[in-house]
């Protein structure tokens, strides 16, 4: 019944990122304290519809993506922290009575559950944290539950046991998103605090939106636009297979036209989708001002991403790199590191769990 979405102990782990069009994995030691060094990373394609709107539908081809991420990996480590997309995961704060025994909070999450969630509960792992005292009653405490179908759960672990691998923590990709945050925050004036800063993630199929406010998630939402547009323009116009297009999005290669007929066209396009975002937050909540986008995802690393969403939006842009404090094993080429930096955002957060 109960899942480990909070649990903190635990022994070294792969952060293990399963995506529409890759897996990654992260792999890290040190801590918080002591500073963070990447042992290594790897990247390995997911061919085209086996992993659909966060769903597994391929198992086969996910585990073999999988296995192959994890010899690229190089690690005898098999311990894995995986993350269900956040569409996957019902969460919701409620108050309880401070001071409660764990099983009588068990208790009560269940009833708590059985209210909001709109499945049996049978059919639904559970886990709940105490997020602290109630700001306006001392004798209540904050309780954020997250619950999210066995099912969704299975096929993540079925595609990483299949691999090889035993998944110890599942997580929820934006609370990933959020540890790995700590590390890019430093890329920001006064590391974010007192700020508002819009995370938005460019998946494969979707972009992500996660907007802190003094470091603290105020704000979630996803829209219909990623790199696989990008990839689908280069197929079309250059006669390519899926796979190949990927390759030459990621290592160059193309004719001249390229830049100027379809990368540029897709950056437009990109940056106002992230302009549309932020007005969407800014209008449908009481914060009414962004003061530093955070770009994430494959996409972020597109040379002058960054200049023209800040153009665009006429906000201060980053481009998330959660390794940039670290230091790093000799095997890790530092250049390719940084460019890999933005994809490997929740995989980095997935990590940490296995070293703080």
């Amino acid at each position: 019944m109960k899942f480990d979405f909070f649990n903190e102990s635990t022994p070294p782990l792969i952060g293990v990122d399963i995506g529409a069009s890759a897996v990654k994995m992260v792999e890290l030691s040190g801590s918080a304290k002591t500073g963070y060094r990447l042992e290594g990373y790897s990247i390995a394609a997911v061919p085209k519809d086996a992993v659909v709107d966060g769903n597994v539908t391929n198992l086969e081809q996910v585990a073999e993506a999988v296995k192959l991420a994890w010899k690229l990996l190089g690690t005898r480590e098999k311990r894995a922290a995986m993350a269900l997309p956040s569409a996957a995961v019902i969460t919701k704060k409620v108050m309880m009575t401070a001071g409660l025994r764990e099983e009588e909070m068990e208790v009560q999450v269940e009833g708590e559950a059985n209210q909001y969630i709109p499945f049996p509960l049978e059919e639904v792992n559970i886990d709940f944290q105490v997020l602290g005292a109630s700001s306006n009653n001392p004798d209540e405490v904050e309780v954020l539950i997250a619950a999210a179908r066995k099912e969704k759960i299975e096929d993540r672990v079925a595609a990483a046991e299949e691999a090889g691998l035993k998944v110890t923590v599942m997580d929820v990709d934006t609370y990933a998103t959020e540890a790995a945050y700590q590390l890019v925050a430093n890329q920001l004036p006064n590391a974010g605090k007192d700020q508002t800063v819009m995370i938005v993630d460019l998946g494969a199929s979707m972009m992500h939106i996660n907007v802190l406010h003094d470091n603290k998630s105020v704000y979630i939402r996803e829209q219909a636009f990623g790199g696989a547009q990008l990839t689908q323009e280069i197929q079309r116009r250059f006669g390519l297979s899926v796979e190949e297009a990927e390759i030459a999005k990621r290592k160059g290669g193309l004719p001249d036209s390229y830049e100027g007929e379809v990368l540029q066209p897709y950056m437009h396009a990109l940056a106002t989708e992230v302009a549309r975002g932020m007005q969407f937050f800014t209008s449908s909540t009481q914060y009414n001002r962004v003061d530093h986008i955070v770009l994430a995802g494959g996409c972020a690393a597109i040379p002058a991403m960054d200049v023209m969403v800040q153009d665009r939006t006429q906000v201060n842009t980053v481009v998330a790199n959660p390794f940039q404090s670290m230091t790093f094993s000799n095997r890790i080429k530092q250049q390719q590191a940084t460019t890999d930096a933005p994809a490997l955002i929740v995989a980095c957060g997935l990590a940490m769990r296995g070293v703080d």
